[in-house]
């Protein structure tokens, strides 16, 4: 596919959305039932910093950790444009304050 192709297409049909990285030593990091599907693009999930908001299927651990073993959001092969679309979310959470003017 040529570069202007990419353009009038879906994410999830452009390469740049899925990538599996088969010979790492934790693959799949999350059980499921299709690992031919598992996109290993968000490794670490960029919605983890939402805490709560982040709409993924987690728990908090007794000690107040967020824990996202069970969430395969980040890891779905259709996943990208879902995950694209929250991040006006975390620029939000990374927007510098402004500070009090005295």
């Amino acid at each position: 596919m040529a570069h202007s192709e990419a353009f009038y297409k879906k994410p999830e049909e452009c390469h740049y959305s899925f990538f599996q990285h088969r010979e790492c030593e934790f693959f799949p990091c999350h059980p499921t039932d299709h690992p031919e599907d598992f996109n290993c693009l968000f490794c670490y999930c960029p919605l983890y910093a939402l805490g709560e908001k982040c709409k993924g299927n987690f728990r908090y651990t007794e000690n107040g950790v967020k824990d996202c073993s069970n969430c395969l959001i980040p890891h779905n092969r259709k996943s990208y444009s879902y995950i694209i679309s929250r991040y006006p979310e975390l620029m939000e959470l990374a927007k510098r304050k402004e500070e009090p003017h005295e």
